[in-house]
């Protein structure tokens, strides 16, 4: 006889844009905002995101719905993991308190709402240059780009998997 083990508890971290304010208020403050598409987990997407809780006492993710992730431009196929999925992976996550997702091009709404303390973006990104900068600084929050993770790639990663190339130090 089969026995129906409960779901786990971090699926409670997964929050639709509707009931992710009364979350938030319950989290300890500084809050730290990120956001990607995170479809492919690896080394390099879990290093960044631990260092990111790191800078404050919570971690929210927000992560592009499938249309929005489609539109960054990745290629016809990707996201390869469903924006449902990709959420439970990331919820499983120690470093992330929260999860939910934007539909649009930038977060920039769901950080006016959300007004986190930092904001976090890889090193690969021009942080004077994004949207999102300015709405956080504009209410007095920080924004930072951690060191870039070189060598780890979700699309590099995609490619070298099609091409049936062997796993190397660097995925």
């Amino acid at each position: 006889m089969t026995h129906l083990a409960p779901l786990p508890s971090f699926l409670g971290k997964i929050q639709s844009r509707q009931t992710l304010a009364e979350r938030i208020e319950r989290l300890p403050r500084p809050l730290v905002f990120t956001n990607g598409v995170f479809d492919v987990l690896h080394r390099g997407h879990v290093m960044y995101l631990a260092q990111a809780r790191e800078l404050g006492a919570s971690l929210l993710v927000a992560l592009n719905t499938d249309a929005s992730a489609r539109r960054l431009g990745k290629g016809p196929d990707r996201p390869l993991n469903r924006e449902e999925d990709r959420a439970i992976v990331m919820a499983a996550l120690q470093s992330v308190d929260l999860v939910t997702w934007f539909d649009e091009d930038t977060p920039t709404e769901l950080i006016g709402a959300v007004r986190p303390d930092i904001l976090v973006k890889g090193g690969d990104y021009d942080m004077q240059s994004l949207p999102e900068t300015r709405v956080v600084q504009a209410y007095g929050g920080q924004a930072l780009a951690l060191p870039f993770v070189d060598g780890y790639s979700t699309t590099r990663l995609v490619s070298r998997i099609r091409a049936g190339a062997p796993a190397d130090d660097a995925a």
